[in-house]
């Protein structure tokens, strides 16, 4: 049998992917997370309930294993700064430290295209593109804060490691994104930002999955090549943001708002929004905030050059075909 691959976040979209990938090649998987997951555990993943934010038990998950991908983190767009800092950035330093200590060689990390997004249009950039000096938000702020140290922990024949950044993961049982942009048009709040020409990249859960999983075949085998570097993952097909909004709502029997709202507005509006939501101290997200505006205005698409030269990864599945096997799986 082959290795114990640690997988933290396990139970999440990604995460469960990644299990199932990882069990199909033979390995053993020991997934971490806040509860257990019995659907995964039935398939024989091992897991292990644990705070990433606790040394010891990040020790105890730790043991015994011979690889880390760290999947678990603060996702959004809104929520306490310190929240973020402790889960993306301290549960990752933590990971990397039990990891040397532990004599793990491996490790993969989970990353996201925006730990590069400086609010301007992103035009099928590679990994060349530096880190903004200013930040939207806290979650691309601390994933590209624990990114660098992932990246800066890579050392030969000590620990190997490498960053995936995967852009807007979807596919069947997606608990975030489809159902996002469906709950939003039946509420009335979903309008076009700008002209809704602007090119978004995607990734299938199974393409970001397979992936992390050959990017760790890499490094396990000692390639000393793929490690120390970050990989945009996407699907390869770079479509109109609008027209892939427009296609999720068909999916459901419902007709894409005519409604539209220039960016400028849009990144006014969001700003004032998160200004009234600091001063009144409110917890929910609010309605738009500059770094959704910008999201939904500006083109963000990447090249997979990187990632097919030195990790194999090549995108599989047809999109259209895909989602159209989707068909209703939102419908009330």
């Amino acid at each position: 049998m082959k290795e114990t691959i640690l997988v933290t976040g396990y139970g999440g979209f990604l995460g469960a992917a990644i299990c199932r990938w990882l069990l199909r090649r033979g390995y053993r998987v020991r997934g971490v997370a806040r509860q257990h997951y019995p659907e995964l555990n039935a398939l024989g993943v091992e897991s292990i309930a644990a705070d990433l934010c606790d040394a010891t038990s990040v020790a105890a998950a730790c043991r015994g294993v011979d690889a880390i991908i760290h999947t678990a983190a603060k996702a959004g767009v809104w929520g306490d700064r310190k929240e973020y800092e402790a889960i993306n950035v301290g549960a990752t330093l933590e990971l990397l430290s039990v990891a040397r200590q532990l004599g793990i060689g491996t490790f993969v990390y989970c990353s996201s295209p925006s730990v590069t997004f400086d609010g301007t249009p992103q035009s099928g950039i590679d990994e060349r593109a530096p880190y903004p000096k200013k930040w939207y938000c806290d979650y691309p702020r601390t994933k590209a804060i624990a990114e660098q140290a992932v990246l800066a922990a890579n050392e030969p024949g000590v620990l190997l490691t490498c960053s995936l950044r995967p852009h807007l993961i979807w596919g069947a049982g997606d608990p975030h994104l489809f159902p996002r942009v469906i709950e939003r048009c039946r509420s009335g709040r979903l309008k076009r930002v700008g002209s809704g020409r602007n090119l978004i990249d995607t990734v299938h859960v199974e393409h970001a999955a397979e992936a992390h999983g050959l990017a760790l075949e890499k490094l396990l085998k000692g390639e000393k090549g793929p490690s120390g570097r970050a990989y945009f993952v996407t699907d390869e097909a770079p479509i109109a943001c609008w027209d892939w909004i427009t296609q999720i709502l068909s999916l459901e029997g419902l007709k894409a708002p005519r409604s539209a709202i220039p960016l400028s507005l849009a990144f006014a509006v969001g700003g004032l929004m998160e200004l009234i939501y600091r001063i009144s101290r409110r917890k929910d997200e609010p309605p738009m905030t500059r770094f959704v505006a910008l999201q939904l205005g500006v083109d963000h698409y990447f090249s997979n050059e990187a990632a097919k030269k030195m990790i194999g990864y090549h995108p599989f599945m047809d999109r259209d075909a895909t989602m159209e096997a989707m068909r209703g799986a939102w419908r009330k």
